[in-house]
């Protein structure tokens, strides 16, 4: 048991802020007209659980308007977005961090890569 606990990694500490672009062109590839911005907002949900290991995922409204921008099927192919791994002062909350993903508007995405950004 104290194997087991030693090998997973504490995420308690960590309360960190991070840009990351997202290619959802991948994620929504061969998907159905109709399916494309509801796929694209859990393909974000899942990068978002995946890169700060926390399972409580919410979206900020600015980057469900940017998904959804150009309607149903014509999701953008690349998003820029800031996620915050902050500590939940609910006292009956199941998770003890989640992660918040808002949207950063940028004119390219050229030489852009992951940058960890300074909270205020």
């Amino acid at each position: 048991m104290a194997k087991d606990q030693s090998k997973k990694r504490s995420t308690l500490a960590d309360v960190v802020t991070r840009e990351y672009t997202i290619h959802l062109h991948k994620h929504v590839h061969d998907r159905q007209f109709k399916k494309r911005a509801p796929h694209a907002v859990k393909a974000i949900k899942t990068f978002a659980q995946k890169t700060m290991g926390t399972a409580d995922v919410r979206l900020d409204p600015s980057l469900n308007k940017a998904v959804w921008s150009h309607g149903i099927k014509k999701v953008p192919h690349r998003i820029r977005v800031r996620i915050a791994r902050k500590r939940n002062d609910d006292e009956d909350a199941k998770e003890k961090l989640y992660s918040y993903v808002s949207f950063v508007p940028v004119t390219s995405f050229k030489g852009l890569e992951t940058a960890v950004v300074d909270d205020e």
